[in-house]
């Protein structure tokens, strides 16, 4: 076995796994603070897509090689991701390095981190984001002992959750949007905007094909049933530059024609004029509920993957938004009850000064005590236990 690499000196490497774009977002972070403390002697090896590369990473592969959605699709590519994680491993071993830093994607990453240990237990390893064991198969906490060292947690109740259900140490070092609130909220020009007519709505379908093939016709009937029932509103759906052919292509037919606003600075300025959003359940609900945008939440998948799913989820509420505030104030409609109907009525509420809206914009202004972390930001907090992990030295076998 390769020696093991001391901090201090020179030839540290440090393996990172992100296999999605939020990930590589959060690995760049990382590796940014990481290089800083460590100066130009440290590498970088392992998986990642552009942010992480232009940071100084040696990719193994790209990244969209494992853009995969949906049960379905997931089985059909079994065998090439069976294939990337045996590459993946290999590596990790071949590089011997000071550290593993798994980030999100836990079907992938994980694998890779069980190998990894099985095949070299001095290995340091650090799981980046956790995996949701407070909703849905929670025995994944207790087996996360013997194969990672410590959990980074974005939600400030994960900690809690590992503690409970007997897993690894976790940590909440905050979420990335805390370092973004300037961008999420509006100036006194756009103030005004949210608050004039017609009021501006939000239409977040999703942010992979898979998701906008299940919510796009979906969500167009809700709002034509929205607009024929009197109701005025200036509709916008931001999208990114990959989705953007097929976003249009799914619009094209509805009875409401939507302003379309492409890449992330124009859905950051649409977030700050919105009076109110329907969206697909997932991370933009947190990102909403930090800009203050009350919001109607919908979630439909495949037949084999609600079955699935139905029999496996073990909390109120899918919703990020609801789960840091503590209470169930987003309405949220999931498989059957996802229905134009049910969505075009609850919009309603929230387009209008009703008890849901103001119950969602008083629970909003609790968000930020709940996630502070202080003056630290995420990616100094996620680097200060990476490198205390490391300085910890290689596990003994």
């Amino acid at each position: 076995m390769t020696a093991a690499r001391l901090p201090g000196v020179i030839g540290r490497r440090i393996f990172l796994v992100a296999t999605e774009e939020s990930g590589d977002r959060l690995g760049a972070g990382l590796m940014k603070v990481l290089r800083q403390r460590l100066g130009d002697a440290v590498q970088f090896d392992g998986v990642g897509g552009r942010a992480m590369t232009r940071e100084g990473l040696n990719p193994l592969f790209p990244i969209e090689e494992l853009s995969i959605m949906g049960f379905a699709a997931v089985v059909k590519q079994l065998p090439k991701i069976l294939r990337l994680i045996r590459q993946t491993v290999d590596a990790v071993i071949a590089t011997s390095p000071d550290i593993l830093v798994i980030i999100d994607s836990p079907d992938f990453t994980h694998r890779v981190a069980r190998r990894v240990r099985a095949r070299d237990a001095s290995i340091p390893i650090v799981d980046y984001v956790s995996p949701t064991v407070w909703a849905w198969r929670p025995g994944r906490a207790r087996a996360m002992l013997r194969y990672v060292d410590h959990v980074l947690a974005l939600l400030p109740f994960e900690p809690e959750a590992y503690q409970r259900l007997h897993g690894p140490p976790c940590s909440y070092i905050g979420h990335p949007l805390t370092e973004q609130l300037a961008s999420l909220r509006p100036n006194g020009e756009e103030q005004v905007r949210r608050a004039a007519e017609p009021p501006v709505l939000l239409v977040l379908p999703g942010s992979r094909r898979g998701e906008i093939r299940h919510h796009l016709a979906l969500f167009g009937e809700a709002l034509a049933k929205l607009r024929s029932g009197g109701r005025d509103f200036e509709l916008v759906l931001p999208t990114m530059p990959h989705l953007e052919t097929m976003v249009r292509e799914g619009v094209a037919s509805w009875e409401v024609t939507p302003k379309i606003v492409v890449g992330e600075t124009e859905k950051r300025a649409a977030f700050r004029i919105a009076h109110a959003a329907l969206a697909k359940s997932g991370t933009v609900t947190l990102e909403l509920a930090l800009s203050g945008v009350p919001m109607v939440t919908a979630y439909r998948v495949g037949n084999a993957e609600a079955f699935i799913l139905r029999r496996a989820i073990r909390v109120s509420s899918v919703i990020l938004a609801n789960l840091v505030i503590g209470q169930d104030v987003i309405p949220e409609y999931l498989q059957e009850n996802c229905t134009p109907e049910n969505l075009s009525r609850a919009l309603g509420e929230v387009l209008s000064d009703s008890p849901l809206r103001r119950q969602q914009v008083e629970a909003f202004t609790t968000l930020d005590a709940k996630m502070s972390t202080g003056n630290t930001p995420p990616s100094v907090r996620a680097a200060d236990i990476v490198l205390a992990t490391m300085r910890r030295g290689r596990r003994a076998n």
